[in-house]
């Protein structure tokens, strides 16, 4: 399950407060048993990050996502020595150098490219090498459902450990499709068909001349 962050540096302490206050209540409500993630939106400081990761320690989050500008490299190498919780980041990466240097310097500990950000199916495969070489766990960004569950399906769970699903823009990224990909009990299943296994329903494709 993951939450995202309203309040960043600019909201001061109350901000502080708030921030906590929501992964309280969602902890609260879902118990220890569901993995936790959180996201920052590119919106923190490094000592921002610091600061909040320490309360938060206590509600066991899987992981923070992206607290820093996607850029800031060398901001994220710093955080890796300072903060308990791993860094989730990659998805603002377009190529597989992108990702080489990310890998290389560990600036985050789950790396996230989107499938149809970073040159699709084919180049996202080889990024998941560069990452499994790496020890580091890839999870798809929620750009788009079809590749994304394409590229998780296609490696093992070593390499690719779960999907991210969007409650509203997974659902609306798959109006055109006969089969839907939907999750049950909080797993998605592999289609059966052949390639991305989705069929489109031509019916509700409108041709304009």
């Amino acid at each position: 399950m993951k939450w995202f962050f309203c309040h960043g540096p600019g909201s001061g302490s109350k901000g502080v407060e708030e921030n906590l206050k929501l992964v309280k209540a969602v902890r609260n409500a879902v118990g220890y048993d569901v993995e936790l993630m959180l996201d920052c939106w590119n919106s923190w400081t490094i000592n921002y990050t610091v600061k909040m990761a320490r309360k938060l320690e206590r509600y066991e989050p899987a992981w923070l996502e992206e607290p820093l500008m996607p850029d800031d490299i060398e901001g994220h190498v710093k955080l890796q020595k300072k903060v308990e919780i791993p860094i989730a980041g990659g998805e603002h990466e377009y190529t597989r150098w992108g990702a080489k240097e990310l890998l290389e310097r560990g600036a985050v500990d789950i790396l996230q490219m989107d499938v149809t950000w970073a040159g699709g199916i084919t180049e996202m495969r080889k990024i998941c090498a560069l990452a499994s070489a790496e020890g580091v766990p890839v999870i798809p960004h929620a750009g788009w459902t079809e590749p994304a569950q394409c590229i998780t399906f296609s490696h093992p769970q070593t390499v690719c450990p779960m999907i991210e699903y969007l409650i509203k823009h997974s659902v609306i990224q798959q109006a055109f499709n006969k089969e839907k990909l939907k999750p049950r009990d909080g797993y998605l299943y592999a289609p059966r068909k052949v390639g991305l296994g989705f069929e489109p329903q031509m019916d509700k494709i409108v041709r304009e001349e």
